[in-house]
């Protein structure tokens, strides 16, 4: 197996390769825009380890990888829209560089060219991945209308937000693994044992976006610090912080959580130090650990060399102290 690094460049050369050069130009610059500002690309990079782990060359995962990530890239564009947020990786979202039209057609177009990138794979392997990709897709959506219903909701319980961000983010790392693990066509057991170490991966990751979304430095982190608070997002955090405060600081918290304001500076402020007192932003941690610890379990049970175990394990560890 290679060193991380060495996946990253790899996605990074192939996707630099990529041009999308067909017209019109207006649907396909976007498209080219989106891929091209990079970001973390865990999810490609992971298609192509699991493969590996399983004694295959992952040049051969290099379709299904890229259909992983031009999902994600076509989710996000989407989810900027419906958040309205300003900045992506640092840099203009989609639709506020162009507009929300364009936006949703080259998102809808992308979602398209992520199935044709399964074409290159014979047709059991082919149907394979379609029929996981389907299931994850559909999740994904499921996972994003839960969130939208949450904001207007004060009655969000852990387990409901756990399964949105399950369905929001971990189901598309953990069928990125299970991808690599059908490229290399091991055992079905090893299949379902790479989506789960996945699958808790996914969690742990988004439970740490989260707290970065509050508590991230605007510096590194390449979004709005603070968007889930200005957006009034029932997040692990606030959910904790309802469930830990005061009368008097579930009260200042549900108001704070009951409008747009007009001043989000003394908003996400006045938000992050309840969370704080209350120990909500410890208890965060403290799930993102957990989370991490259940897929290092799960890593444990694989028919895999330890020295490929080593790998996954250092992914683990390296997610769960990220600061970007």
């Amino acid at each position: 197996m290679r060193i991380i690094s060495e996946y990253q460049d790899l996605i990074s050369r192939h996707f630099d390769s990529i041009k999308y050069q067909k017209e019109p130009n207006n649907l396909y610059e976007p498209i080219r825009y989106i891929l091209s500002l990079g970001g973390k690309r865990l999810r490609p990079v992971l298609t192509l380890m699991a493969t590996e782990v399983f004694d295959v060359d992952c040049q051969k995962a290099l379709a299904a990888a890229t259909a992983v990530e031009v999902f994600h890239n076509f989710s996000l564009i989407h989810d900027d829209i419906m958040d309205d947020a300003p900045l992506r990786r640092g840099n203009e979202t989609v639709h506020e560089k162009w507009n929300i039209n364009t936006g949703i057609l080259s998102g809808d177009a992308m979602l398209i060219l992520a199935y044709q990138y399964f074409e290159a794979y014979e047709p059991k392997i082919f149907q394979e991945l379609a029929k996981l990709f389907s299931k994850t897709a559909l999740e994904v959506c499921e996972g994003q209308q839960y969130d939208v219903d949450f904001e207007t909701r004060d009655d969000v319980t852990i387990p409901e937000y756990l399964k949105m961000i399950e369905y929001k983010t971990a189901v598309l790392v953990a069928a990125a693994m299970k991808m690599g693990a059908i490229v290399a066509e091991t055992s079905q057991e090893n299949k379902n044992l790479i989506y789960d170490f996945g699958l808790n991966l996914g969690l742990a990751f988004q439970l740490q976006d989260d707290y970065l979304d509050a508590f991230g430095n605007p510096e590194t982190f390449g979004k709005q610090v603070g968007g889930d608070i200005i957006e009034n997002k029932k997040t692990y955090l606030y959910l904790k912080a309802m469930e830990f405060a005061s009368v008097n600081e579930k009260e200042q918290l549900l108001h704070l959580f009951s409008f747009q304001s007009s001043n989000n500076t003394d908003k996400i402020n006045s938000v992050k130090d309840i969370f704080n007192q209350t120990g909500a932003s410890a208890e965060t941690k403290k799930a993102i650990e957990n989370y991490t610890f259940k897929a290092l379990e799960t890593l444990a049970k694989m028919n895999i060399g330890n020295d490929k175990k080593a790998i996954l394990k250092a992914i683990a560890e390296n997610l769960m102290s990220r600061n970007v």
